[in-house]
């Protein structure tokens, strides 16, 4: 308990009585300086010396040497109040040490010394062992969780005096502590590491108390490190030579291990150094440093050696997941690692960030590389949608999920156009008069360079209504992917429109070219009276002109389910009625035909049956191309097969 009272009692100024007068006791002289000073030192003297014998009793008491009790029993885990008696009495220990010193009159001082010190020598050996006992008994209750737990609790109850430690000593352990018990076996830990920290510093053993810190402290950084499944045993270096497949496996613990590490590992550690050491700033921030710095160098330079790989476009998305990673922690790094001792770790993640961003943007450039130099020759069969269009599209997509981080790293790298596409797709070409942001103006190159591929590979179709018919269902699924992951709201609200017109044209053209000969076989005016003989001419051509068209495009396919309904529904209004109005006009007339069936081979009726059947061939994203590699080997593959269910 304080020592109450104790200045008032004894440090009180002296009542001096009036001078006595002349005619009273002429024989006493007033005392001299020199008097009252022995008195002084005398009693300041004798004041030492009872705090010595209490020193003495306590720390022999506890001496590891003086019996196996204390050699095998924790003092600070068997009696609470006594262990806060014996850092008293090392204070006071200190206290006495000190006094001796400035004491140079008396011939005993040197000898009280040389006892005092060797007392303190016995006392600093007891508070080594209960602080190396402490740190080792609770490695699980001084976890990095627990500590982050108690910081804004413990910060704010915790100063540098010893009373502040037996107030909260008293209330972590009162029965009506409202915390549960590993986090009062957490905050006593952290109550007696500051203690003994303090104690030892202020008596000039730092050295010592910071040594046994330091080791036991780092070896369970190091042990969390390893736990989280990051190996940094120096393989960083030849990361780029590995197949991808592993790499990445080791890129997904790193993702993993880099949020625990920083959110709970270091910032843990930076938490429990700072209270223990609290009272010397260069310790606290010398025993971080020691203890985090390797190993947060070896995370943060993972990921610039990752970025020393291929880069090919199916890592794009790996080095976004570790920019995004870095950048969301960087407010933590910073305020962690804010000492000027681990200046190196914040180097180290910006140089990451860096290193990452250029990997990104050669990554892009590759990707669209790699589009332009699509050499397959093979035609989609019945004109469906591209192996090259389903995988750059789902890349696409993936993209626009990391818009904001693409933003952030192509902010100064504005789009430099060296494409030599025709006129028609550069007129759509992001622009001055049309502001988007980076990423969406990249994001829309991309899809101009995969329509101008695709405008060559329609190309590849002898039968230009079916180049058509390719283009139809290409563009579809573009526009349908721009839907489906919101890339409408990136690329402006203009976009899908413009684009679904296209579609339109493409459907138009593909009508007139495939069916419009078909419908000429029908009389102009189909109820027009004309002679029989050029009714049966119009019924046989007729039959001629469908059953080809139909027997062509009965493996053509329309992916998109509301968009092939709509082409044949277009098909059915251009043929049918027309047809309706001719049969019914002549097929009374021609009953006494021998072989009419063979004249009219189809009803109305018949005609809308065959054109329902249309377009439901096996065309889709599927088979093989030149740039068709996995993105994200079951995410991307499954999208692209459902494009038929649309």
């Amino acid at each position: 308990m304080p020592r109450k009272g104790m200045r008032s009692i004894f440090f009180h100024p002296p009542k001096f009585s009036p001078s006595p007068s002349p005619s009273r006791n002429f024989s006493s002289a007033p005392s001299s300086p020199s008097t009252h000073r022995l008195h002084r030192i005398s009693f300041s003297d004798s004041m030492m010396e009872d705090k010595i014998i209490n020193a003495e009793d306590i720390i022999t008491k506890w001496d590891p040497d003086s019996s196996s009790y204390a050699k095998i029993t924790s003092l600070f885990y068997e009696n609470r109040r006594e262990a806060r008696n014996f850092l008293r009495a090392v204070s006071d220990l200190q206290s006495a040490m000190q006094f001796y010193v400035a004491d140079s009159s008396s011939s005993s001082s040197p000898q009280k010394l040389v006892h005092c010190q060797l007392l303190m020598q016995t006392a600093i050996k007891r508070l080594q062992k209960e602080f190396y006992q402490i740190l080792a008994a609770n490695r699980d209750h001084l976890d990095p969780d627990s500590v982050s737990a108690r910081s804004s609790t413990a910060t704010a109850r915790s100063s540098t005096s010893d009373y502040d430690y037996e107030t909260e000593d008293e209330m972590l352990t009162s029965p009506g502590a409202s915390i549960s018990e590993v986090e009062r076996d957490a905050s006593l830990a952290m109550v007696d590491l500051r203690s003994i920290a303090e104690c030892m510093i202020s008596s000039g053993y730092g050295k010592e108390c910071v040594k046994i810190y330091k080791i036991i402290r780092k070896s369970i950084v190091d042990e969390g490190i390893y736990r989280l499944g990051f190996d940094r045993t120096g393989s960083n270096r030849h990361l780029h030579k590995l197949n991808w497949e592993v790499a990445e496996i080791k890129i997904k613990g790193w993702l993993h291990a880099i949020k625990v590490a920083v959110k709970t590992l270091f910032l843990g550690e930076r938490i429990l150094s700072d209270h223990v050491f609290s009272t010397s700033g260069p310790i606290k921030e010398s025993c971080f440093s020691e203890i985090a710095k390797e190993a947060a160098l070896a995370l943060f330079g993972f990921a610039e050696s990752v970025t020393k790989c291929k880069k090919s476009p199916e890592k794009m998305f790996r080095f976004l997941d570790m920019y995004n990673a870095i950048s969301e922690l960087w407010p933590d790094i910073e305020s962690i690692f804010s000492y000027e001792s681990t200046s190196a770790v914040r180097s180290q993640a910006v140089a990451s960030l860096i290193k990452l961003g250029e990997a990104v943007r050669a990554t892009f450039a590759n990707f669209e590389s790699a589009i332009q130099k699509d050499s397959s020759r093979s035609p989609v069969p019945g004109g469906g949608v591209h192996p090259l269009t389903g995988y750059v599209m789902n890349y696409v997509c993936f993209l626009a999920d990391y818009s904001g981080i693409l933003s952030d790293i192509f902010a100064d790298y504005p789009l430099e156009i060296r494409s030599p596409l025709p006129d028609s797709l550069l007129q759509n070409s992001p622009t001055a008069e049309n502001p988007l942001s980076p990423i969406a103006t990249r994001i829309e190159w991309l899809i101009l360079v995969l329509l101008f591929k695709l405008d060559g590979k329609a190309e590849l179709y002898k039968d230009v209504s079916l180049s058509y018919m390719f283009l139809v269902n290409n563009l579809q699924y573009v526009v349908w992917k721009i839907r489906s992951c919101d890339l409408s709201l990136l690329l402006g609200e203009g976009w899908v429109p413009k684009h679904e017109s296209k579609v339109r044209l493409y459907a138009a053209n593909y009508e007139r070219m495939a069916w419009n000969k078909v419908a000429q076989m029908i009389p102009p005016n189909p109820t027009a009276e004309i002679p029989l003989d050029e009714a049966r001419e119009a019924f046989r051509r007729f039959n001629s002109s469908f059953e080809s068209a139909y027997r062509t495009q009965a493996s053509w396919v329309v992916s998109d389910t509301k968009l092939r309904d709509e082409i044949k529904a277009s098909i059915a209004r251009k043929i049918v009625p027309p047809y309706r109005a001719f049969y019914e006009k002549y097929r009374v007339r021609l009953q006494r035909e021998t072989s009419l069936d063979v004249l009219v081979r189809f009803a109305p009726e018949d005609l809308e049956n065959y054109l329902s059947d249309l377009f439901r061939g096996s065309g889709s994203v599927s088979g093989s191309g030149s740039v068709s590699v996995s993105v994200r080997p079951s995410s991307v593959r499954s999208q692209g097969s459902n494009s038929s269910s649309k």
